[in-house]
């Protein structure tokens, strides 16, 4: 566990996108077990999960600060004062930390002071520092033109006690020349962060973790009660089919059924069954009879059937009969690409809308057709690329640890 801050000039509830990311990122270290801590200029302890601290002198828009680096060499010595108190605040502040990640003041203009006295730190005071780049004024045609005053050069200059991260491969290129070096600048992308940005509920949060949900290449959702008529049999043949291409698939299955009416008893045991016979137990979940890995029993009402929708690449239903058909509704409403056999009912609701096959459809063709299908829609490839390659999680296991291990 290391003991890690993360400054900018200001945090949540302060909007913006850096704020956002600090936020996220405070968030990502803090589920994988380092004390973090965020410290910045403005905003607020805006969770009670970790250390906020806000002091002034950090912000992008302190009024004297502000007023004194508009001419800095004429106010050197002011601005010189406000470096040495910022510096006496982070020796404080910082003690015990092993790494201060500093998002975009070592490269934007909005505190000069702030800038000088993370460059002072990084020579004199023992805690490894990460600028972590997004972005500089000297990237765009019109920016002020005091910043090529010489005090200013210090936005373009490679510290080499400084590690230096960028967000993209553009980035790197643009922050090399800025810096006029070849050294090697570590990309590591900007991510999101799928619970809160669905806002899912923490059991669902759980049940995507313990089951690995977001590594597999395809997950269906079948919101259908256990009745032969779902044709749930079929849902399981074709995670098989999936699993025969080298595709990673996994099936939710929301329904119950009555443990007091044996039809309904019998139905579930064969679907058991025909799942571990098939050899992909472990990839149908169903979620009325879900076991967390603790033994704790799944409360399928904290699950809701729009948690599901939100996560899945692919609403499907093999009925042989229906009334009606209130999933394909629901699955339109949130833009979720649809499966479905091709009944009357059906039909009448969704018109071309979704992927259609025929109960005659051997599973494996229904594979194949459905895996081309999803891959001819952009807007579920881009889900599928956002949710595989860009979630915090994955980046911190791919990313963040090596570069954070490589310093202890």
């Amino acid at each position: 566990m290391a003991y890690i801050a993360l400054l900018h000039y200001s945090c949540p509830p302060v909007v913006g996108g850096v704020e956002e990311i600090i936020s996220q990122q405070a968030s990502l270290f803090h589920r994988h077990r380092h004390h973090v801590k965020i410290l910045a200029g403005k905003g607020a302890q805006f969770t009670d999960v970790f250390e906020v601290e806000i002091n002034p002198l950090l912000d992008s828009r302190h009024p004297h600060i502000s007023q004194l680096q508009l001419n800095p060499r004429k106010y050197r010595l002011q601005l010189k004062e406000y470096e040495e108190k910022i510096i006496s605040y982070l020796r404080d502040t910082l003690w015990n930390h092993d790494l201060l990640i500093a998002h975009n003041v070592l490269t934007m203009h909005y505190n000069l002071p702030l800038t000088r006295a993370i460059h002072h730190l990084a020579s004199s005071f023992p805690i490894k520092i990460i600028s972590w780049n997004h972005d500089s004024p000297y990237f765009y045609n019109h920016y002020p033109q005091r910043l090529n005053q010489p005090e200013w050069e210090i936005l373009k200059s490679l510290n080499p006690k400084i590690n230096y991260v960028v967000i993209s491969e553009a980035r790197a290129q643009e922050f090399k020349k800025l810096y006029q070096t070849k050294k090697n600048l570590p990309v590591i992308p900007n991510g999101i962060d799928p619970y809160r940005f669905f806002r899912l509920d923490l059991s669902t949060i759980r049940l995507i973790q313990e089951e690995k949900l977001f590594e597999s290449d395809l997950l269906l959702v079948q919101p259908s009660r256990l009745h032969p008529r779902k044709n749930i049999e079929l849902s399981i043949q074709v995670i098989k089919a999936f699993h025969d291409r080298k595709i990673k698939a996994k099936l939710l299955l929301t329904g119950a059924y009555d443990p007091h009416e044996k039809k309904a008893s019998y139905y579930f045991r064969k679907l058991k069954d025909l799942a571990e016979k098939l050899g992909v137990k472990e990839d149908i979940i169903f979620i009325a009879e879900h076991q967390f890995k603790s033994g704790q029993k799944l409360e399928p009402a904290r699950v809701t059937i729009r948690d599901l929708y939100l996560i899945s690449d692919c609403l499907f239903l093999p009925s042989k009969q229906e009334g009606f058909g209130l999933p394909l509704l629901e699955a339109g409403m949130i833009k979720l690409p649809i499966a479905c056999s091709d009944i009357l009912p059906f039909q009448s609701i969704a018109n071309e809308n979704v992927f259609y096959f025929s109960l005659s459809e051997p599973p494996g063709q229904i594979a194949k057709r459905l895996w081309d299908y999803l891959n001819s829609l952009k807007p579920s490839q881009m889900y599928h690329r956002a949710i595989r390659k860009f979630t915090w999680d994955y980046i911190y296991q791919q990313k963040i640890k090596p570069y954070l291990e490589s310093f202890f």
